[in-house]
């Protein structure tokens, strides 16, 4: 069964977390199934940022971003090269190491707002 380590999360994880994942299920699914409340707006339909996730290890492991992921992903608060949306990575048999960003874009509009 692959683990997914979670890195610490100031509010939704602080001492972070390491989990045994579901394959099959989203990165998201798992999260929320273990008691690592993300935040996910749009009720995991790809139309929004706030699942954002940065991959640190097992990256290569996910299938590749459609097209409309790659869009939103372009307006995530810290985009890095290995930004996924946790509710369309799909975890397979390989262990991931992720880091929830500090901010989603609503928490940044909050605060700006």
């Amino acid at each position: 069964m692959p683990r997914i380590t979670v890195l610490p999360h100031e509010e939704l994880c602080p001492d972070g977390t390491v989990i045994d994942a579901k394959p099959g299920v989203s990165i998201c699914d798992n999260l929320l199934q273990n008691g690592v409340e993300i935040e996910h707006a749009c009720e995991k339909s790809c139309a929004c940022t706030t699942c954002h996730v940065v991959v640190r290890e097992g990256f290569e492991t996910l299938d590749s971003s459609e097209e409309k992921e790659d869009d939103l992903l372009d307006k995530a608060w810290g985009l890095e090269p290995n930004s996924r949306l946790s509710c369309q990575a799909i975890v397979k048999d390989s262990d991931l190491t992720i880091e929830i960003p500090k901010y989603t874009i609503n928490m940044v509009k909050e605060i700006k707002g």
